[in-house]
């Protein structure tokens, strides 16, 4: 009788060991390769235009990603080119795979030397369209620049002209009814008149002429329908702007006089005349002369129509 050959029976330790080792083999992800063209570089990326979906990739170059450019008829060789040569406008086709942060991670970029020439031309071509891009953007500025400074110059010419325009019409003004005060002078008789002097550069009256304002003021009193005309003078030394308020001044000192020690209502004189240095009575060349012209002169008029002359 035959012995029989003991059949030996795997055990489950021995199957699950098989299947582990089955299943934990490492998967190598497959490569995969993407064509487009270069629109920008920004740090360790460039930016791909593809055709395909989506159509702007972005791509991680590593210090391990193989640049070169494919020679011979059928593409056969690659000569090792430096990442700088990766410039936008370039057709390059990229071989890689997706990394654990979700990026395409370029193993290799392949490009043709033909069409790096012609990115490079067109790179050429474009910077001086850039550079004169530039210079008219800043030339435009700069015009801009100048053209606000004009019209704020201008902005001020015209309030400081509008100013001076005031100023003139307000002297044309005074000036007129000033011509129109004083030409009616012609209407009138002079029946007493007192001048009262001023030191230089003063305004006060000295109390050496109230006596002589204030006899003037009786005088006009006897007379009918009396009006007193004043008129402030200043010698010409000095600025224009000056002698013409020390005139007003003085014409106004000596009307206050009048008014408050002589008893003369304002309506019975004739707004207080700033002369300046009109009607100079005197030579401004001596100290004497220039004496003379400091003055305001007070008159007693009577209209011609009521005297009968």
């Amino acid at each position: 009788m035959k012995s029989r050959t003991p059949v030996k029976i795997a055990t489950p330790i021995v199957l699950l060991t098989a299947a582990f080792a089955l299943t934990s083999r490492p998967v190598v992800a497959q490569d995969t390769k993407i064509q487009g063209v270069i629109d920008g570089r920004s740090g360790p990326t460039m930016s791909l235009k593809t055709v395909n979906s989506p159509p702007d990739t972005t791509v991680l170059l590593t210090d391990t990603t193989d640049v070169g450019e494919v020679e011979g008829v059928f593409h056969g060789r690659t000569k090792q080119m430096p990442m700088t040569a990766l410039i936008p406008g370039l057709p390059v086709q990229v071989s890689g795979s997706m990394n654990a942060q979700n990026q395409f991670a370029a193993d290799s970029v392949k490009f043709k030397g033909s069409d790096l020439k012609a990115a490079m031309d067109a790179q050429a071509g474009l910077q001086p369209t850039m550079q004169k891009v530039a210079a008219n953007t800043a030339q435009i500025q700069q015009t801009e620049a100048q053209v606000a400074a004009q019209q704020a110059a201008l902005k001020a010419q015209q309030a400081q002209l509008t100013a001076e325009q005031q100023k003139i019409a307000a002297n044309k003004a005074a000036i007129a009814e000033d011509n129109k005060r004083f030409g009616e002078l012609g209407q009138y008789n002079i029946l007493g008149e007192a001048t009262v002097y001023f030191g230089n550069g003063k305004t006060t009256v000295d109390p050496q002429y109230q006596t002589q304002l204030i006899q003037l003021c009786q005088q006009a009193k006897g007379v009918t329908a009396y009006i007193l005309q004043v008129q402030g003078y200043a010698s010409a030394v000095g600025s224009a702007a000056l002698n013409q308020r020390l005139s007003s001044e003085r014409a106004n000192a000596v009307t206050a006089i009048l008014e408050q020690q002589g008893g003369i209502p304002l309506t019975n004189m004739l707004a207080p005349g700033a002369m300046g240095t009109s009607s100079q009575v005197d030579s401004d060349k001596t100290a004497e002369g220039q004496a003379e012209n400091r003055r305001v002169v007070v008159r007693i008029l009577q209209n011609k129509g009521i005297s009968g002359t």
